[in-house]
């Protein structure tokens, strides 16, 4: 999954301060000065990481999006958007907009006072990956220059650090294909223009293979015995019952999931009242195959009992 691949779905014209094309009409009225409160989505994020993939999808999804938006041009497109029919608006908004992390972020402050609201959806992805990505596309970074592709991955990583700071939602597509970027994004914004719920999304992974970016909070299951050690459990993982009647029957394991939920149960409150809508719970093992995955389950299915909206994702299942 690469947003290399294609054109870009709706490109701004040079000289133009915006060319949308949408099948959502756009009339406007030049007599009414009068506009409403929009839910504005803006994705940004690194080359190649997949902003014009996740613009797509939003776009199937009923927004209005205008892809290589200008921040300047941010509130202007948006009030013109919300003097129509536009109740639900997303730029895609990158460094080919130049003179852009400073100015993105003002834009956004803008558009909140302005009584819209904004989101931002940060995309990005290990450098490795990207290389890759690049390599087998043959461009250029955007910033490259005469430099190196992995300079150019460097500076962007640096002129987006304010922004990324500020993201109410990171999307790490390292490991994710077109498919799994389309349901993380449906499970956030597919909810026919209402005030989305907290969602949560748990995550398994494995040590060995490095920290998931994207997580809000994480959980080291390590200190479980390790089913890997078992002959009979090793080629099962924490799926199956065998191995997640082994993990969750040690005597550590109940204390832990019951205090860890109360712990949630205090933040979770804390955290839609601060506006946040989702969550990204990463619990670890060492490799990612059978402890990790049978507490993901396990809490994933707690957070349900108590009406939260979470799904399970194992980032590393099937990598051994």
């Amino acid at each position: 999954m690469t947003e290399q691949a294609g054109t870009a779905h709706l490109e701004v014209p040079p000289g133009a301060p915006g060319h949308p094309h949408s099948e959502v009409p756009v009339p406007l009225d030049p007599t009414s000065t009068e506009t409403q409160p929009l839910d504005v989505v803006v994705v940004t994020g690194l080359s190649g990481a997949g902003k014009n993939s996740a613009g797509r999808v939003l776009e199937d999804l009923g927004w209005f999006v205008v892809d290589n938006l200008p921040p300047a041009l941010l509130l202007p497109m948006v009030e013109l958007g919300a003097r129509g029919d536009v109740r639900r608006f997303a730029a895609v908004v990158d460094v080919r907009s130049r003179a852009f992390s400073s100015d993105l972020q003002e834009a956004i402050r803008v558009l909140a006072e302005a009584g819209h609201r904004p989101r931002v959806v940060y995309v990005h992805a290990r450098d490795e990956v990207l290389v890759r990505r690049y390599e087998s596309n043959r461009r250029e970074h955007p910033l490259q220059g005469t430099g190196t592709l992995i300079d150019g991955i460097t500076e962007e990583r640096a002129l987006l650090t304010g922004i990324a700071g500020e993201a109410d939602l990171w999307v790490d597509t390292s490991d994710l294909n077109i498919h799994q970027l389309r349901a993380t994004l449906e499970n956030a914004f597919a909810r026919e223009g209402k005030t989305p719920p907290l969602t949560a999304t748990v995550l398994s992974f494995g040590f060995k293979y490095g920290l998931p970016l994207d997580a809000d909070l994480v959980v080291d299951a390590r200190f479980l015995p390790n089913p890997h050690w078992l002959p009979e459990l090793r080629p099962h993982t924490g799926q199956d019952p065998d191995v997640r009647d082994y993990v969750l029957g040690q005597d550590a394991a109940r204390p832990f999931l019951d205090r860890y939920t109360d712990v949630l149960r205090l933040l979770i409150p804390g955290y839609r009242r601060e506006g946040k809508r989702y969550l990204t719970l990463a619990v670890g093992c060492t490799g990612g195959k059978h402890r990790s995955v049978a507490i993901a389950e396990e809490f994933a299915r707690r957070l349900r009992a108590d009406g939260i909206d979470a799904t399970v994702q194992h980032r590393d299942l099937g990598r051994e």
